[in-house]
């Protein structure tokens, strides 16, 4: 999560990570922004990445930060792994009145035939667009709390190779958590579609689509 802080009130994130996301806030003119991660590894490189970011130990469902002493929060590829009901609470806690709740996922457009053949390979790993989130925003619009829920979605793509493509099958969880046998077989799969696949094959690099969902959402007063 990030938020803000100095001549503006801050802009919060929870579950910083290493701040990919919070790198883009920080790049917004005027913005002060805090960032809160419980893991003391991501929030150190964090930190080493972003030295101008303050960076909390902290979770969704307990923000170490005062009542209504941020603008915005925003949660990028996270808010379903929190505890939606105490992580609300937090969130709404730490907004102002008429402050603003941004949630976004971004996953790979699977309604592409080889980007559903690449999820196949890696077992069902990853975040995919067609697994939508209305699942996941559905505890936002019930908050009294919460009003003006938008959903909207945004495409966009990215150059990879086969190393690359490799590398994120690697470092999706659903992967890297398989036993060592079954890790090989997966990776050797996703190298096989690299290689062989009509859309793939002796191309030296190549677009995987991306589908952005967003969620927005105005503290009550």
């Amino acid at each position: 999560m990030a938020a803000g802080g100095g001549p503006r009130r801050p802009r919060a994130r929870p579950g910083g990570g290493t701040g990919k996301l919070t790198a883009s806030l920080v790049r917004r003119p005027g913005l002060a922004v805090t960032a809160v991660e419980p893991l003391a590894e991501m929030r150190e490189r964090l930190q080493e990445r972003l030295p101008q970011v303050t960076a909390l130990a902290g979770t969704a469902e307990a923000i170490p930060m005062a009542r209504g002493s941020a603008d915005v929060v925003v949660v990028g590829q996270a808010f379903h792994w929190f505890q939606p009901r105490a992580a609300l609470a937090e969130i709404a806690r730490v907004l102002v009145p008429g402050g603003v709740l941004g949630l976004l996922w971004n996953m790979r457009d699977d309604a592409e035939p080889w980007v559903e053949a690449l999820s196949h390979a890696m077992g069902g790993a990853g975040d995919t667009a067609s697994q939508g989130i209305e699942e996941e925003t559905a505890p936002v619009a019930a908050d009294p709390r919460f009003t003006a829920v938008e959903l909207r979605s945004f495409t966009h793509a990215e150059t990879f190779d086969r190393a690359r493509l490799l590398a994120l099958a690697a470092s999706t969880s659903g992967v890297a958590s398989l036993p060592p046998g079954q890790r090989e077989q997966a990776l050797a799969a996703v190298e096989r579609l690299a290689a062989e696949h009509p859309h793939l094959c002796g191309r030296e690099t190549f677009p995987l689509p991306y589908r952005t969902d967003v969620a927005r959402a105005v503290r009550a007063d």
